[in-house]
């Protein structure tokens, strides 16, 4: 019966659509200009580059895909009374590429904290009516730190001084000769520079120090490092401003650190010296912990922290690790660590979860940094790939959470006397998921987090969603009696404050790091939740989970750009995406669906007076028609009760007879008996488009879910319609009940409306109050 309604109406505006174009030929005042193609369905080829042989068109590396290889020996020392560090470092950099070097790019990020750095230039400094004092004495009374690297020399293997420009946070090294393909060059640089507070000053590293004199260091972008050549745009020497991060290619480390022989130290890449750094009792402690699958072993105990505190050492110890294949190198160091691991099981090999932490961190620390190192590891090698690395560290640092290959540092403190909150304890399990999965993006998945910070921050922000709500089930005494893990990001209702805010401030996510608005939710918790939209509501987790693994074994330990992340997603998956990626992550458009109207028809095989005025305008009598089905709104201008007659809700069988007699007996075994026909129009005044996912509620109390694709909107981006045939009185339309797309208005997302759900009306207060 669909069928012939259907075809019945494609007659009617086959007609109307002729005569309208042969009226439009012969008066050119009626006609529209042209326009371009404006449709969200269209594919990317606008926005993305052409595919070649390094980067192909289904997102995998080309034949000729290639990245260069900077390997560094570095002597390093800690002058824990100067708060000071200095460094002698021997660079081989290895040209990959086809092309001829004529000079070598160098990354300074400490300049970024030089007295004479523009980065407080470019920031706006407006007057505060009411600051903290910190803050106002940090502004406008603070003489500027004197940090910033001292560059003393730049020599070549013979000892030979080379060349150099500083500029800014980028050094620029002059090479004798050109370097050409498939050639190394070595060079080496020495220096020094003054370690900054982090904690009162800020900073992704530096040391905080506590009341007994002690300091702890959390130690990075604390060298020299070389910039990144590729094939997207050659040499990547953006200045460092302070937050687009980095950019860097792997190579192999030996870093060799003393520090005060009192003090804990660990960092990126495998302790070689174990036997001389380690006590004897460190290192049965430490083989027993690489036995240890269910507890964290302490390997320096609180007490042993607190007698090393109190000694102020003033022989040195040094500390050598080894690295391959990581692009940086990180460490802490500190007399007051109490240390802790425990081993978990990744594919076929034991990695070891540890944490570094003093006295302040703890009980939270002790009870739970290792374990959610561990659980961590589980999730992202699920997602992703097998950890490769042979140990994860998490390093407590007071108001920090940054990341660096094998080592990161993480906040979360409890009170003077032991005591936390839940909002503590999973603001620290939830960093310190997030910056131990940073080890997959984008220290092994290396994109550009100088450019495109949603690349590593989104993903792993989406990853650390996944691995949250994990959690509970690697460690449920951990969130009893919570029914899940209370993830701030990833669930599409937690974007909408974000998406529905003043579109000043709003930037789509495709924009360089250093110019973007609301840093937080444009390059964390947008990409994540979109992610999470696709996982949950668009592909399925079945299809996400594969094209999301493969786009990460392609490109682990490799240089991505965003085209081979969105093109390798629809490669792996068969499912287009362009319309998603185009909307959610090159505009600023928001989700807002809902119904505009349900209109209730009846069925009758007499002609009304609205088809018999249309017949005759277009010269078509009704037996040039034959058998029709006629559909009469109820409520429209010319109907009237006598139309119910016939129809299917007050006289089934006598319309059944009527159509039976128009299909085959085959035919006739499969056609059902609807009473009720509701034409429903769905308007979408937000430019996103999303699945149109409704709840049909009858009167009887059932439901029905349908979940129509977003390519439903491909043909008219304002409405579509849809028909409901059914043998049971509809209730209720409800747009998005379990707020799956961000809709930022769920005022127009139900019919009637003044019986929208309890979960909207309180979703809507909620709102109000935020």
């Amino acid at each position: 019966m669909k069928r012939i309604h259907i075809a019945l109406s494609m007659l009617f505006l086959g007609v109307t659509f002729t005569m309208s174009a042969q009226e439009q030929q012969t008066n050119n005042t009626a006609r529209q200009p042209g326009h371009t193609n404006q449709n969200k369905f269209k594919q990317m080829y606008e926005e993305f580059s052409t595919p070649n042989m390094y980067r192909t068109a289904s997102g995998a590396p080309g034949s000729a895909y290639y990245q260069q290889q900077a390997d560094y020996v570095m002597d390093i020392e800690l002058d824990d009374t100067n708060k000071k560090l200095s460094g002698k470092e021997t660079i081989t950099y290895s040209n990959n590429s086809p092309d001829n070097l004529e000079f070598l790019w160098v990354q300074l990020d400490q300049n970024m904290r030089a007295k004479d750095s523009k980065t407080p230039l470019i920031q706006q400094n407006p007057i505060g009516i009411a600051d903290s004092p910190e803050r106002f004495v940090g502004t406008h009374m603070q003489e500027p730190f004197d940090g910033g690297f001292n560059i003393e020399a730049v020599k070549d293997a013979n000892g030979k001084p080379l060349p150099y420009t500083i500029n800014q946070t980028m050094m620029r090294v002059e090479m004798p000769k050109h370097l050409k393909p498939g050639e190394k060059f070595v060079f080496s640089i020495d220096w020094w520079y003054n370690i900054n507070d982090h904690v009162n000053g800020r900073g992704r590293s530096g040391y905080e120090e506590f009341e007994d004199g002690n300091r702890a260091y959390v130690i990075a972008q604390f060298y020299p490092r070389m910039a990144v050549y590729n094939d997207v745009e050659g040499w990547q020497n953006s200045q460092f401003w302070g937050r687009g991060e980095f950019a860097l290619p792997f190579g192999n480390f030996e870093v060799n650190i003393t520090v005060p022989a009192d003090h804990i130290l660990d960092g990126t890449g495998k302790l070689t010296n174990r036997n001389e750094v380690f006590s004897k009792e460190m290192m049965k402690r430490f083989e027993k912990a690489k036995k240890s699958y269910d507890t964290p072993v302490i390997v320096v105990t609180q007490d042993e922290a607190d007698k090393a505190s109190a000694g102020f050492s003033k022989d040195k110890k040094t500390w050598k690790l080894k690295a391959e294949n990581v692009r940086d190198f990180g460490f802490a160091t500190s007399r007051k660590f109490i240390w802790d691991m425990m081993a978990v099981k990744i594919g076929d090999k034991d990695v070891m979860a540890v944490s570094m932490y003093p006295k302040e961190g703890n009980p939270l620390w002790e009870d739970w940094s290792t374990k959610a190192v561990a659980s961590t590891l589980k999730s992202y090698s699920r997602m992703t790939f097998d950890y490769p690395y042979h140990k994860a560290i998490s390093v407590h640092a007071k108001n920090q959470g940054m990341e660096y290959p094998m080592i990161c540092w993480n906040y979360g403190r409890p009170n003077p006397d032991g005591t936390y909150s839940d909002r503590v304890k999973y603001g620290m399990m939830s960093v310190i998921i997030h910056e131990v999965g940073h080890n997959f993006f984008p220290m092994i998945v290396n994109s550009d987090e100088r450019q495109w910070t949603w690349m590593d921050e989104g993903l792993n922000t989406f990853a650390q969603y996944v691995a949250e709500q994990d959690f509970g089930e690697w460690y449920p005494d951990a969130i009893a009696p919570l029914e899940k893990y209370p993830s701030r990001r990833g669930p599409a209702d937690k974007i909408v404050p974000y998406m529905s805010g003043d579109q000043t401030f709003l930037s789509p996510i495709m924009t360089q790091s250093n110019n973007i608005h609301q840093f937080g939710p444009n390059a964390y918790s947008k990409p994540a939740t979109g992610l999470n939209i696709l996982r949950e509501t668009v592909m399925g987790r079945e299809l996400f989970d594969y094209a999301f693994r493969t786009y990460s074994q392609r490109w682990m330990f490799k240089h991505p750009t965003p085209e081979d992340f969105f093109r390798t997603m629809e490669d792996a998956s068969a499912v287009d995406l362009d319309w998603f990626w185009r909307g959610w992550f090159y505009t600023t458009d928001y989700t807002d669906i809902g119904v505009k109207s349900v209109k209730k028809f009846y069925v009758s095989n007499v002609m009304n007076d609205k088809v018999k005025a249309f017949v005759k305008e277009k010269g078509i009598t009704e037996s040039d028609l034959g058998p029709r089905v006629y559909m009469v709104e109820e409520g429209a201008e010319d109907f009237s009760e006598d139309m119910k007659k016939g129809n299917t809700t007050e006289n089934s069988e006598t319309l059944k007879s009527y159509l039976m007699d128009n299909f085959t007996p085959e035919q006739r075994k499969s056609m059902k008996t609807p009473k009720y026909f509701y034409e429903i129009t769905f308007e979408k005044p937000g430019g996103l488009v999303m699945p149109l996912i409704v709840k049909y509620t009858y009167k009887d109390g059932t439901s029905e879910m349908i979940t129509y694709p977003a390519q439903i909107w491909r043909k008219n981006d304002d409405e579509v319609q849809r028909t409901l045939a059914t043998d049971k009185e509809l209730a209720q339309v409800m747009v998005d009940p379990n707020m799956e797309t961000a809709d930022i208005d769920v005022s127009n997302n139900a019919w009637p409306q003044d019986k929208q759900m309890n979960k909207f009306d309180q979703f809507k207060n909620k709102m109000k109050s935020e």
